[in-house]
């Protein structure tokens, strides 16, 4: 039931950086959870319970080549995250991170409720 207006094929690169970092990030836990949807005010989310991160660095999450892991813990290069919030920018929306250490993160963006430039 989740519908979205933007270009299809930046928008299926936004979901697999997304759900690529959710199920990278749990694969070492038995209880693996990932979950994708709307809250009640209108962000859509992706989020896990796998490594998380501090809060303090969330900033550092959407600049490219940042790492908050080391590459031998997450094996990556550091910009699918940078890329994600270009391609939520690129249609106007916005995208933030929340999360705590061995917790998990949850990822909350918008994106436009109508076809852009109706």
């Amino acid at each position: 039931d989740l519908v979205v207006h933007g270009d299809p094929t930046l928008l299926r690169n936004l979901m697999d950086n997304l759900l690529g970092n959710a199920w990278k990030f749990t694969r070492e836990r038995d209880d693996a959870r990932i979950a994708v949807g709307r809250d009640g005010q209108g962000e859509y989310f992706v989020r896990d319970n796998g490594a998380g991160f501090s809060a303090e660095y969330a900033d550092k999450l959407f600049r490219p080549f940042q790492r908050l892991h080391s590459e031998s813990e997450f094996t990556g290069h550091g910009i699918g995250l940078a890329t994600v919030k270009r391609i939520v920018e690129r249609h106007g929306g916005s995208i933030r991170a929340e999360a705590a250490p061995g917790q998990g993160a949850s990822f909350y963006f918008t994106l436009p409720e109508e076809p852009l430039g109706s």
